[in-house]
């Protein structure tokens, strides 16, 4: 029953029919929001809720590396919570992804090739997967429906809905300064455009290559570089699911040979992991397929640049450091492969159409080498339409703090050779391990524990995830701070956001630093944060005398 215009949400792992349920929605003119799929029962209810979804498409449940991650029963208690707040969203359609080798058994597979294909590598694995939990899969029969079943019984044919170039693609939701995640959106023409040409270019992209991307398609990177812009150049693409580490730390190099990758584009986290490990896992494997590595979701720091490059691609491929946004369909600032030199951790000049300028905070343009506010002067295909359901907040967010700009939040400084420099969020944003985090959306969660009474959440540097949050926490009378306590915080932010918001350090804080007019000072809690004495100006502190005592109770943050 579902139609053009309408929302379908999808939950699901790193799987074939992910992909197949993306195109799906393209081709009958629905919108597809994919929710990532480490993400809580709570986040997955207020996006279905935020875009009115119709439709929920997940699977009953996958591993990430050894733990079992049990996606419907997270799914049902979404729904269950979606219900309580009165969505009118009836339907859930379930692949049986843990459970494919019941589907050889009983013949289903034979019915449809590619899941064919799928169970058949089940069944070549059954040994191992036997030893892995198996967890019986909640059901309620008036909603849920299973994925092979309908499949078996579909029609082959499937006439496309034709579509506008500006009608509507797809709603991906990303972390908003407000805490509220954002349902940014993009549309058919401008986006594909975009996406296939980025992808051909900053790939050097030809029909004999081997493709990778190993980000998750709950992403921005997965939408573009994994699906869209792949798929529109015709590319043969790896679909991974899985972590770098498991079984062992030389799982991504194995696949690189096993599949002849020549295209490879990863994240600096997975980077800096791998690095830890050494260069015996890396050189274990031959990798001499490698022709382009990419890295992508967050400035690369110089040293994991050379190890990538000298380790990994043993200095014979390039690197295109690549910087984009969700908002911004695909790359814009990027090598372009063997013709652009190349500086470890620059991501170098904009691609095609891409007009970039540096402002000041009076919104005063900068020449030659200069630091301060990134932004665009002028439109480009991919860029997002609106924030879906509100164009104000769009308008608010993008174009009035430097009115005719597009303001991306990034800082970033521009080298006397022109070269591009990203130096992290501006706003009141975090980047961890390349994911954009709120820091209102964290302390909503940490104030909602009976024990809080105020937060503030401010970054941390990391040597494997760029950044680590750092939480100050003010207790209600009668409570106190303990482990427990720490561990109770940490939990609670984990249900409501996910694994990736848990905090690292949590520090008690009788009183948090603010102005006279009752401002949080973050600028100096990061300072504290990261035991930085040089604190500049605090003559507008209403209370400078709580920073003494914050420095001396900082949490021990050597690793």
């Amino acid at each position: 029953g579902v139609k053009k215009g309408d929302r379908v949400s999808i939950y699901m792992p790193m799987i074939l029919e992910l992909v197949v349920a993306m195109l799906a929605c393209a081709r009958i003119g629905a919108l597809h929001s994919i929710v990532f799929a480490g993400f809580s029962a709570d986040s997955l209810c207020d996006r279905i809720l935020d875009c009115g979804c119709s439709l929920l498409l997940t699977a009953d449940a996958f591993y990430r590396g050894d733990k079992l991650i049990s996606l419907k029963q997270i799914a049902d208690e979404a729904l269950q919570k979606c219900k309580d707040k009165g969505s009118p969203l009836a339907k859930c359609i379930v692949v049986k992804h843990l459970g494919r080798g019941e589907l050889v058994e009983d013949e289903t597979c034979s019915k449809s090739p590619p899941l064919k294909r799928l169970c058949q590598d089940v069944q070549g694995k059954k040994t191992e997967s036997s030893q892995r939990l198996h967890p019986k899969t909640p059901w309620d029969p008036s909603r849920d429906m299973w994925w092979h079943e309908l499949m078996s019984s579909a029609i082959p044919e499937c006439e496309p809905e034709w579509c506008d170039a500006e009608d509507e693609l797809f709603i991906l939701y990303t972390s908003g300064s407000t805490g509220k995640p954002k349902g940014v959106l993009h549309t058919v023409g401008g986006y594909m455009l975009f996406a296939a040409t980025s992808f051909k270019y900053v790939f050097d992209y030809h029909p004999e290559d081997i493709y990778w991307c190993t980000a998750d398609i709950g992403w921005i990177t997965g939408h573009s570089y994994i699906t869209y812009g792949p798929l529109a150049n015709g590319a043969t693409s790896v679909l991974f699911e899985g972590v770098p580490t498991y079984p062992d730390v030389g799982r991504m190099w194995s696949i690189v040979d096993k599949y002849k990758v020549t295209k490879f584009y990863t994240a600096p986290t997975a980077i800096r992991l791998l690095m830890k490990h050494g260069e015996e896992p890396v050189k274990k494997h031959s990798r001499k397929s490698l022709k382009v590595m990419g890295t992508v979701g967050e400035p690369i720091n110089p040293e994991a640049w050379l190890w990538y490059y000298r380790v990994v691609g043993e200095e014979r491929c390039p690197i295109v450091d690549t910087f984009w946004q969700t908002e911004t369909g695909g790359h814009m600032l990027t090598p372009l492969p063997a013709a652009t030199p190349m500086k470890p951790g620059s991501a170098t000049f904009p691609f095609f159409g891409v007009v970039p300028a540096i402002l000041n905070e009076s919104g005063e343009e900068l020449e030659g080498e200069a630091e301060g506010y990134l932004v665009f002067k002028q439109p480009w295909p991919g860029i997002m339409r609106t924030v879906y359901g509100n164009h104000q907040q769009f308008e608010t967010t993008y174009f009035k703090k430097f009115p005719g700009y597009y303001v991306t939040g990034d800082g970033c400084r521009r080298d006397k050779d022109g070269y591009y420099w990203i130096t992290g969020r501006i706003d009141d944003m975090l980047n961890v391990s390349g994911h954009l985090l709120s820091t209102a959306e964290v302390e909503s969660a940490l104030v909602e524990h009976a024990a809080v009474a105020e937060a503030a959440v401010v970054p941390h540097p990391h040597p494997l995830k760029g950044e680590c949050l750092y939480c100050f926490v003010t207790l209600r009378d009668g409570h106190e701070f303990t482990k427990n306590l720490t561990e109770e915080l940490k939990k609670q932010v984990r249900e409501r956001i996910g694994p990736i918001a848990t905090p690292d350090y949590i520090q008690y804080a009788p009183n948090l630093p603010k102005t006279r007019s009752g401002k949080i000072t973050r600028r100096i809690l990061k300072k504290i944060a990261q035991n930085d004495q040089d604190l500049g100006d605090i003559s507008t502190l209403a209370d400078p005398g709580i920073i003494n005592h914050l420095f001396k109770n900082r949490c021990d943050t050597k690793l």
